[in-house]
């Protein structure tokens, strides 16, 4: 038996039963010949709580205290769940991520992973133990100061100390069974998928599908670690993610994998820009100078009399107010007329691979959301993707009409969430 690499989100772990739960599930691993490591986040909403807080304090935190505060949550989960794993005779020692050798940039509250250089973690193997991790969390490189992954950090670190360790596997626990074709709070019928590219994965994370992170599959298919997202609160067989189906299963991939939704973005319109070389770019220079991300981009037709055209593009909702300082104080020097903001919006999906080869899919998503009274402000595509802008309001009844036009609905019982968070 190999080495094998779980990961417990904070549904997982939300209180002590949870955490003696998850205990045993390890210790079963261990028990069935694995070397275990474990990544393990904050207990339920500790997080959230220690965010809530600083703002209390501080309304703009200073980044490295931020962080300092933020890891404490890990700390926590991770000192329990090893005193809950010697409760049941074995042997655990707990790491934070410097000491486990997650070294990262110096950007605060989103660092991202330089190196892992996992020499305690190896010893603590080598002498019978299983290993802890908390999860989030590194040590910038030049600095040495703790440092947090931002969204999804725990998922990141299960696979980036996978990909070190040469793990056969990276389990990450959650509170559904698996990856499904859509959200089950929202789709009640969605079906739960066996295997899935990771291509198909990276655009269904990168959409809104919060079971993984897009960092994290990222990072497994630049490394080939298979990862099994399964559920903590069951012991069913959940969803693989790979380059090919596990074993000997031949699983033919499904013309669409599933529809994912995102309400976290904002819009942004930049009104009247001339219509010239070198505009687009003085505005995404911009962005991007301000460190900020963004998602879709659509450019109007300039009109004639005027020479001036719109250009809108979406991004997250956290980063509006930044993106809307950033480019007022570029107003003169680009020349456009004025902004508008428009936070409330959603984004609607659809991903599969076998799109490219079938035709109709286009014309059969604009068909649903059209029945479904869905009117459609932006469009992105890609070869695997058709994304939508629509209002925030009509998400979910887009979602399910989609869900349904395609066959996506599953004929069995409902789809069941186990800790209501989705991490």
């Amino acid at each position: 038996m190999g080495l094998v690499v779980q990961k417990y989100g904070g549904s997982s772990v939300a209180d002590a039963e949870g955490i003696k739960r998850v205990a045993k599930r390890i210790v079963d691993a261990k028990k069935n010949g694995h070397q275990v490591v474990v990544v393990v986040s904050a207990m339920g909403d500790t997080t959230d709580e220690l965010i809530d807080l600083a703002e209390q304090v501080s309304p703009i935190p200073a980044g490295r205290e931020f962080d300092m505060l933020l890891t404490a949550g890990e700390r926590i989960s991770m000192a329990l769940l090893a005193m809950a794993i010697k409760n049941l005779g074995h042997e655990a020692q707990s790491f934070t991520g410097s000491q486990a050798g997650v070294i990262t940039d110096s950007v605060h509250n989103k660092a991202r992973i330089i190196d892992v250089t996992p020499g305690r973690i190896r010893t603590a193997l080598d002498e019978g133990n299983i290993a802890i991790v908390a999860g989030f969390q590194g040590v910038s490189q030049d600095k040495k100061d703790i440092t947090t992954l931002g969204r999804g950090g725990s998922d990141t670190t299960a696979v980036a100390l996978a990909a070190a360790l040469d793990a056969e596997v990276c389990e990450i626990y959650t509170d559904v069974d698996g990856v499904f074709t859509a959200d089950p709070r929202v789709v009640k019928k969605a079906r739960k998928i066996d295997w899935i590219s990771f291509e198909d994965m990276l655009e269904l994370a990168s959409s809104g599908s919060k079971v993984l992170l897009h960092r994290c599959v990222e990072y497994a298919r630049r490394y080939n670690i298979p990862i099994h997202v399964r559920s903590s609160f069951s012991g069913l067989q959940g969803t693989w993610v790979s380059n090919e189906p596990r074993g000997d299963r031949k699983v033919e991939q499904a013309i669409i994998s599933g529809v994912a939704h995102d309400t976290s973005e904002a819009k942004i319109t930049v009104v009247g820009v001339p219509d010239k070389p070198g505009e687009a770019a003085a505005i995404f220079r911009t962005i991007a100078n301000a460190e900020i991300n963004i998602d879709m981009v659509v450019q109007n037709v300039s009109a004639a009399s005027t020479g001036l055209t719109d250009i809108s593009f979406t991004l997250p909702k956290t980063e509006g107010r930044k993106a809307i300082d950033a480019l007022e104080k570029q107003k003169d020097a680009i020349g456009f007329e004025s902004l508008r903001y428009d936070d409330q919006i959603g984004k609607i999906s659809l991903v599969g691979a076998g799109m490219k080869t079938n035709p109709g899919v286009t014309a059969s998503f604009f068909e649903a959301l059209s029945d479904a009274g869905v009117n459609i402000e932006l469009i992105s595509t890609s070869e695997i993707r058709i994304s939508v802008v629509t209002r925030a309001d009509d998400v979910n009844e887009a979602v399910r009409a989609v869900h349904t036009a395609f066959g996506l609905d599953s004929d069995s019982a409902e789809a069941v969430v186990y800790g209501g968070t989705g991490r």
